[in-house]
Order: structure tokens, then sequence, then C-alpha cells
């Protein structure tokens, strides 16, 4: 069988040639051809002429070289456009997923699951606001959706090529992956790892590209925002109806009242926060919309040494 490495690269020139060798000397006890699909995705860095020279000493390495920076998620999609594997794996290139996992992973594999994901039993070198934001993050997402969404895992992982041809079907613009792989179902398990620590260079996952990815993944699988933001309006609406029935009473019936604009000033504020609140759920639903109308090609390649590809845009 033929078994593709996926590995986007944002900035990882440091990291390159030990994942090779890496990968190279862990993946020899598997009994597969491998083809390993290095994906730059707008490095600034020296990371492509290094992958080329790669690709120069063994034609098992591939290279897909962005036109600019699309994100990660975006960058293993091309991955998983162009992998030619019966099975494919996910890994990043910061070397915190360990290449020689992989073997646990593809001997689970061989025991009939469609897909095998790795599972974080401990993270290393990573600070308690990162930790706390990630599990809340994840607790969320498992409440919030009618998909099981592993918790503690991230893209490492290894799929079967039905479910790949089941993500080249799904076409949105602001991928969420392992939701998607959850979403597609079939024979599903882990193995449990320890993460280590980013052997060199600095995360590309920035905490605003973190809530971006947040949002990706709740708006993706969840319309519990907007049915929160329909009830809190109700609420809203009552209290506010509360309110004015009690004013009303107080200046026809009791005649205690001090006239002024604290109150009032503090109800239309109120009022306001919660409208701008849902305002906000529906306009981030509404971008995402938009964003999937207009149609546009997903990604840009400025070059590849992948022959089966047919055109340079891929939708």
């Amino acid at each position: 069988m033929l078994l593709s490495i996926i590995i986007p690269i944002y900035n990882e020139e440091k990291n390159i040639a030990l994942l090779y060798n890496r990968l190279t000397t862990a993946l020899q006890p598997i009994n597969a051809h491998l083809e390993l699909i290095f994906i730059n995705d707008g490095s600034s860095d020296n990371s492509i002429s290094l992958i080329k020279e790669l690709s120069q000493k063994d034609p098992a390495v591939k290279y897909i070289d962005f036109s600019r920076n699309f994100g990660h998620q975006i960058a293993v999609t091309a991955g998983i456009d162009f992998a030619q594997g019966d099975a494919l794996v996910i890994i990043d290139a910061d070397l915190q997923d360990p290449p020689e996992v992989i073997v646990d992973l593809f001997k689970k594999f061989e025991q009939g699951y469609s897909v095998v994901y790795a599972k974080r039993a401990l993270r290393k070198g990573e600070n308690a606001l990162k930790l706390l934001t990630a599990k809340v993050f994840y607790q969320i997402l498992s409440k919030i959706t009618s998909v099981n969404i592993p918790v503690d895992t991230g893209d490492f992982r290894i799929i079967d090529r039905k479910v790949v041809e089941v993500l080249k079907k799904m076409p949105e613009q602001n991928k969420f992956l392992r939701g998607q792989i959850a979403w597609v179902g079939f024979k599903q398990t882990y193995v449990e790892y320890e993460r280590e620590e980013r052997y060199a260079g600095k995360t590309g996952y920035t905490y605003k590209k973190m809530i971006k990815f947040a949002l990706d993944g709740i708006t993706s699988f969840s319309d519990l925002p907007l049915k929160i933001a329909t009830l809190t309006g109700f609420g809203v609406s009552g209290i506010a109806f509360i309110l004015m029935l009690y004013t009303l009473y107080s200046r026809f019936f009791s005649h205690n009242y001090v006239p002024g604009w604290p109150s009032l000033m503090i109800t239309i504020l109120f009022i306001g926060g919660i409208q701008l609140i849902g305002i906000g759920i529906i306009g981030e639903y509404i971008g995402r919309i938009s964003s999937n109308t207009r149609n546009r090609p997903l990604y840009v390649i400025n070059e590849s040494n992948i022959k089966e590809k047919e055109e340079i845009s891929i939708l």
C-alpha cells in the first residue's frame, strides 16, 4: 500500500532536516511505500529551498508551494487533495508530535479502523494559559455540538482513503478538519501519546489565530450561539417589560419615584449591549456564509513537483 504523510510548513527551516530523518527512520518498520508531502504555507524563511533539496535526493518527497499564507487547515486540505495514498497521516513539522507514534497509529489502523487519532496524555512545554484555554475550548465544543469531536486531540492522525474522498466533497472555506473527520463517521479510535516541546522556531498559532480557529470550530458544528442570542433576547425583553410595569406602577399609583436618567441609561445600555452581542453572533455566521458563496479557490499554488496535479488553483 501507499502511505501519504501530509506535513504543513510555515517557517520551519530549523526543523525540516530532523523531521525528515526521524520520519524515514521511524517508518522503516511499516510495510508500505511512502510519499512525504510538504505544503509550504507562505513561509518567509528558507523552508521551501530545504524541501526542494530533499526532493532532489529522495523521489518520495513531494512539495506544494503556496503563493502566500493561507493557513494551517488549508495547507492540510491541499495535502489531502493531492495525496495518492491508500491511507494518509497528518503531522505538524514542529516535532511536538513524535513521528515514532505513527507506527502505533498504523498498527491500530491495520486492525480495521478508518480513523486513528493521537490523543494527548501529556502536553510538555505549554504554559498554563494555553492549557487552560485549550481545555475550556474542547469542553465547550463537546457540549454544544452534536458531533462527537475527540477531546485533547489535534490533527495528528491516520485516515483511510474512503474518509479522504468524503473530505474532498466538503469545500467549506472555514476548515475545522478534526470536526469534519469526526462528522464523517466510520470506525474510529485513538492512541495516547506524550506531546513534546517544540524543537525549534516559534509557533505560527498566535492567540488571534487560535480564537479564529475556535470560532470556526463552533460555528461549523453548532448553532447554539444563535439559540443563545434568541433566548437572551426573549429574557431581556421580559426584564424590560417588568421594569416598564414597575415604572408605570411607581408613576401612577405609589407616586414613589425619583425623576432622572440613571435607571433609563442603565436599561438602554443593557438592552443595547445584548443587541450588539446578538448582532455580532449572527454576523459571524453570515460572514461564513458569504465566504462560501464567493466560491473562491481555497488556495493558490505557486509551484509543485506533484505530476498528478491538473490545475494551479484548486477549489
